[in-house]
């Protein structure tokens, strides 16, 4: 069976990952929606997806009825309710990128809409379906770790990844981006309360834009970094994005469409500065979480990191378990023993494996092999935190 799809927003995500994935899978791009025409023109040549099968707003597209098997929407964060609406009313099955609302209002409309639609959400928590952090529930759920009492869990953003996505970038200011914590770190959350298998009953967070503020600028800062004469800046786009490849993100997103490097950073908001003062949102936050069985979760999201990666620690009364996502190093310590225990998981790929292994999953689901991945039900209580 030939799965055919649509996919909603053509950006990084909805183009160079799902699309991709779903392509190199086996699926048929039938149809492409995005609002830019040079975008739409350049993701449909690489699909060979026909003029008919181009939209530049999803309303198009729905008009037409039910001509595929399921959509993927990969809009911005303020436009992923209504497309999913839509497509619900019409029985697709739905591929949904988180978040995949900013409001409780809008969690509740969603739920709704699929309770009585005959299609179903999947949302795009792909870390739980990435080995590296499959193995930890494995571990957490084999025991070995005794009572699971408390779990601590770090987002290193990167300073260039920060500035790159959420100063420079579509996520830069809320609204109408999603928050910071729901934007950026709704994957954790989902993961937390997934490891506690518990629902949360009480959440505290702090959080504040600390750094990327006009006052911080230095000394003779010009508007832009091509311009500017401050030698070590970290944040210098230059620094960022000609010295990492012209094929793969954060570069591809820059030239999305055919624009030169040279273009971007001379013109479009990738070549700014970062103290412009054009961000609002939080670049550190801090958050803690009781669940009903009286686990303890602690979140730290941040952008005054080296690396980008994610680091845990999972602490029973017989065990400790310490994880670092981009190494795929998993190291346990057996209270019982004395003995520790140290092993590699494979975290080649986008998102340690999960972007291939959510649209591989996904399409098991609409071939009817498995189980749909990620629903929307089981993603509510993340949203909910983020949104506490």
């Amino acid at each position: 069976m030939t799965v055919q799809v649509a996919v909603i927003g053509c950006g990084n995500r909805g183009a160079d990952v799902y699309a991709h994935h779903l392509a190199a899978q086996g699926a048929h791009i039938t149809a492409l929606i995005e609002s830019r025409p040079a975008r739409l023109h350049e993701v449909a040549t690489r699909h060979a997806v026909p003029p008919e099968g181009q939209f530049t707003h999803w309303t198009d597209f729905f008009a037409r009825g039910r001509v595929a098997d399921a959509v993927v929407i990969a809009t911005p964060d303020d436009d992923h309710v209504q497309p999913c609406l839509h497509a619900l009313a019409l029985g697709y099955h739905v591929l949904l990128e988180k978040p995949v609302a900013a409001t409780r209002a809008q969690l509740d409309a969603l739920q709704a809409a699929e309770a009585r639609s005959s299609g179903r959400v999947s949302v795009c928590h792909v870390l739980r379906a990435t080995p590296f952090f499959q193995a930890v529930h494995d571990t957490i759920r084999s025991g070995v770790l005794g009572q699971l009492v408390g779990l601590t869990l770090a987002e290193n953003v990167a300073h260039w990844h920060y500035a790159h996505s959420y100063v420079r970038g579509n996520w830069r200011a809320s609204p109408p981006a999603a928050p910071f914590l729901l934007a950026k770190s709704v994957h954790d959350l989902d993961l937390l309360r997934w490891y506690a298998g518990s629902p949360p009953t009480r959440i505290h967070s702090a959080g504040r834009l600390h750094h990327f503020r006009p006052e911080n600028a230095p000394p003779g800062a010009a508007t832009r970094c091509v311009h500017c004469p401050v030698p070590d800046c970290p944040s210098d786009a230059r620094r960022i994005y000609l010295t990492r490849p012209a094929d793969q993100w954060p570069v591809t997103v820059l030239t999305a469409g055919g624009v030169s490097l040279h273009d971007a950073l001379h013109h479009g908001p990738y070549g700014e500065c970062v103290y412009l003062g054009r961000n609002n949102v939080n670049d550190h936050q801090a958050v803690t979480i009781e669940f009903e069985n009286g686990v303890t979760a602690q979140l730290t999201v941040s952008a005054f990191t080296h690396n980008n990666t994610r680091t845990l620690k999972v602490l029973g009364s017989h065990g400790e378990l310490r994880g670092h996502m981009d190494r795929g190093e998993l190291e346990l310590h057996d209270f019982r023993t004395g003995h520790a225990r140290t092993w590699t998981v494979n975290v080649t790929g986008n998102h340690g494996g999960g972007d291939t292994a959510l649209v591989r999953d996904w399409l098991a689901f609409l071939r009817g092999e498995r189980p749909i991945p990620t629903p929307l039900v089981e993603s509510l209580d993340s949203h909910r935190m983020a949104l506490s």
